[in-house]
């Protein structure tokens, strides 16, 4: 099994865990300050394991590159946007269809990369985006 393979499906495991265990925490709380909480706590843990992989010295250089910066803080900027409505959404909506909403993002990112990074997409791609689309849909129904 190729390695993006089998770290793309650890990340959707340890991505539905953030909805199981968000969903329970947001009890009696803010979305909001439960995602800056989620946040700092990411932040502290990602770079424990940079300094455990001994990486910790390369912050410097990526600080100094100010075009993968901008990208990065851009990144880190949507992410840090889509979990707060992520959270605000599991906080007032179930799991059970917030969860494939959320997974449209799939859909938008393979858009947006064909139009702004030139990514060719195959037909057979194209029915498979356009299924997970119709499939996230379906699953969020009531």
């Amino acid at each position: 099994m190729a390695a993006w393979l089998i770290y793309a499906l650890l990340s959707a495991a340890a991505a539905a865990l953030v909805s199981i265990f968000g969903k329970i925490g947001l009890q009696n709380i803010d979305a909001n300050a439960a995602t800056a909480i989620r946040a700092v706590i990411m932040a502290l843990f990602l770079l424990g394991v940079i300094a455990v992989q001994g990486k910790f010295g390369q912050l410097g250089s990526i600080l100094a590159q100010k075009k993968a910066l901008s990208f990065i803080v851009l990144s880190g900027v949507a992410g840090a946007t889509s979990w707060l409505f992520y959270f605000l959404a599991l906080k007032y909506g179930k799991v059970s269809q917030v969860g494939p909403i959320d997974k449209l993002s799939v859909v938008i990112a393979v858009i947006l990369a064909f139009l702004f990074l030139g990514e060719k997409i195959s037909w057979l791609n194209s029915a498979g985006v356009v299924l997970i689309a119709i499939g996230a849909l379906l699953v969020a129904m009531k």
